[in-house]
């Protein structure tokens, strides 16, 4: 294994020496592949979600690179190098399970992750002397909303900023609702229409968390699922020589609804739509 990391490394500095390396790898700075990082990481995601074995080892190594790309780039400005990542993250696995690597002992993963948050606090803390502690410090502005929105309601709930069960997330959603659409209905402008249509999907989110389901997962197992049925709408109006622009929408609707009831559908997916 070793060997295979030390290959990895020396051909990154390959690609990345000014004599010879590739031109592209070469201008890249830390901003300029962030983004190719964060899409990685959904990549990632996306061949867990379909079950893909073969694609998930492909697209974890992608992700390995990113963390091999920025850990060059950071040792050629002497930084740090791909090693100090590799130690950091060793010691903060050893600090942050001493149920394993220490004394302490758990009953079970709800107490270890008890244990997990009030040791990120302490470093938190320790990182952050001189500033007001917040229980919501740590969550990444750079996640996407629906993942922040998940992290900062967790966060709330483990010092008790949390209703009991579902039934009042679900109240709440009903209250947004009606709030967007009296907001609607008034003619109001957009600014108000988007704080009411963020707060209902605020309110959504919390009750995926609730129900211990990831909000992005879900959305994108839904985008799938739409993707699926209107690509069945196009086939079949295809078939019928007709564009769906021609069809009209009570075509499609009606198309819709077949594909709701059609095998495509099945293999686990909840409803959508």
């Amino acid at each position: 294994m070793t060997a295979q990391i030390d290959r990895l490394l020396a051909i990154m500095a390959r690609l990345r020496d000014p004599s010879g390396g590739c031109p592209w790898d070469i201008e890249q700075s830390f901003a300029s592949i962030a983004p190719y990082t964060i899409e990685e990481a959904y990549e990632v995601a996306e061949a867990i979600e379909t079950g893909d074995i073969s694609a998930l080892r492909d697209e974890l190594g992608d992700l390995l690179l990113q963390v091999v790309f920025h850990s060059r780039i950071a040792e050629e400005q002497n930084f740090f190098a791909f090693n100090d990542v590799v130690k950091s993250v060793s010691d903060k696995m050893i600090r942050r399970h001493p149920h394993v690597f220490g004394e302490m002992s758990v009953a079970n993963s709800s107490e270890q992750l008890t244990a997990w948050e009030n040791i990120k606090a302490a470093e938190r803390a320790a990182a952050e002397e001189n500033k007001t502690a917040s229980a919501l410090d740590g969550v990444a502005l750079s996640l996407p909303a629906a993942s922040r929105a998940a992290k900062l309601q967790a966060r709330a709930a483990r010092v008790g900023f949390d209703w009991p069960n579902t039934l009042p997330v679900l109240a709440k959603i009903t209250e947004e609702l009606t709030e967007l659409k009296t907001e609607i209905d008034a003619g109001s402008d957009q600014d108000r229409i988007k704080d009411e249509m963020g707060d209902l999907l605020f309110a959504c989110i919390n009750l995926a968390r609730k129900l211990k389901i990831d909000p992005e997962g879900a959305l994108r197992r839904c985008n799938r699922k739409f993707e699926r049925r209107f690509h069945y709408i196009e086939r079949k109006l295809a078939a019928s020589g007709l564009t769906p622009k021609e069809a009209g929408l009570d075509a499609m609707d009606a198309l819709w609804t077949e594909a709701k009831t059609a095998k495509l559908d099945q293999g686990g997916d909840g409803p959508c739509g």
